[in-house]
């Protein structure tokens, strides 16, 4: 048990009875428990297997390369469209989730495993995505931009493009594109921390 996830839990003031009782059968799966992007994640070998969230209307377990698990009780879940690797199990009381236990460790073994094997989810090229008119123009008018832009990582180049595509107005994506340029500059992604 990490320390700084009991403060986390001491401070949940929504799904607090659920994060605990997922965080006992998640450690009886001998996972180690940390906590990353203010959430509570649980490794093997140093590696992401899951973590667990809460939201208004639920709480989940989020497998990071859940799109990988089988999923025999059809229970996995893609938070968004766009997701790619990740699924979640949603919750929304602690007898739900006492009523999956056996289901939940069997996925959890399987995740497991899945990184003890070195098993990769095969992500789709940044160019199968879309990209927004007005990014395109920028980037054909100002080099510089679009250096830095082609400098990106992949997984930081999908997510501008799908940040400024959710806008459904041109000025609206016209408006991002010119506040997210100084990150883009320094070669930050969207969701990096300054």
């Amino acid at each position: 048990m990490n320390p700084k996830v009991d403060a986390f839990l001491s401070e949940a003031d929504r799904w607090r009875d659920e994060f605990r009782t997922l965080r006992a059968i998640i450690l009886a799966c001998r996972l180690d428990e940390e906590l990353k992007w203010g959430k509570p994640c649980y490794t093997f070998e140093g590696r992401n297997v899951l973590l667990i969230h809460g939201f208004k209307d639920y709480c989940a377990l989020l497998f990071m390369k859940g799109a990988l698990l089988k999923d025999d009780a059809g229970i996995l879940v893609a938070q968004t469209e766009n997701v790619q690797a990740a699924r979640q199990i949603r919750f929304s009381s602690v007898q739900q989730i006492e009523e999956m236990e056996a289901i939940l460790k069997r996925y959890i073994d399987e995740a497991i495993e899945m990184e003890r094997s070195g098993a990769k989810v095969a992500f789709k090229n940044t160019e199968v995505f879309e990209t927004p008119q007005e990014l395109q123009e920028k980037l054909d008018r100002d080099a510089a931009f679009k250096s830095a832009f082609e400098a990106l990582t992949p997984g930081r180049q999908r997510g501008y493009i799908l940040h400024i595509s959710g806008a459904k107005q041109a000025k609206t994506r016209e408006a991002r594109i010119e506040k997210l340029a100084p990150r883009i500059l320094d070669g930050k992604g969207l969701n990096d921390r300054n």
